[in-house]
């Protein structure tokens, strides 16, 4: 395998459709025929980028994100992932495709797929 190869992320593991509702505060992705929707607020608090995983670790919980946050901006970052800006300044949360796959159809408890309560925790 080249690095190439590595480096690439196949079609099936993009979304057929991504829709911003603004409004209704959701981003809805298809994956296969398979919709799934998630709340802005959601969305935000899963970040992963070193910030939020920091602040996450200090407090052994969810990040506190005000109930009307909002994805302002969906930026594509080649064929791997979209990173997503936020109404409260945010705009360091890179999401690859593998991640919003996995939170929109992963098991969930609550509000939240398990494996967004993973990674501060068990490391």
């Amino acid at each position: 395998m080249s690095c190439d190869d590595a480096n690439t992320v196949p079609p099936s593991a993009w979304p057929s459709a991504i829709n911003l509702h603004a409004q209704a505060r959701t981003l809805e992705l298809v994956w296969d025929g398979r919709h799934a929707v998630l709340s802005h607020r959601v969305l935000r608090r899963s970040c992963r980028c070193s910030v939020c995983e920091n602040a996450r670790r200090k407090t052994d919980d969810t990040l506190p994100v005000a109930a009307d946050v909002a994805l302002l901006t969906i930026e594509p970052l080649g064929s791997t992932a979209l990173r997503l800006v936020f109404s409260d300044g945010h705009e360091r949360g890179i999401y690859p495709w593998t991640y919003l796959k996995q939170m929109a159809f992963g098991p969930t408890t609550g509000e939240f797929s398990d494996s967004l309560t993973k990674g501060w925790r068990d490391e």
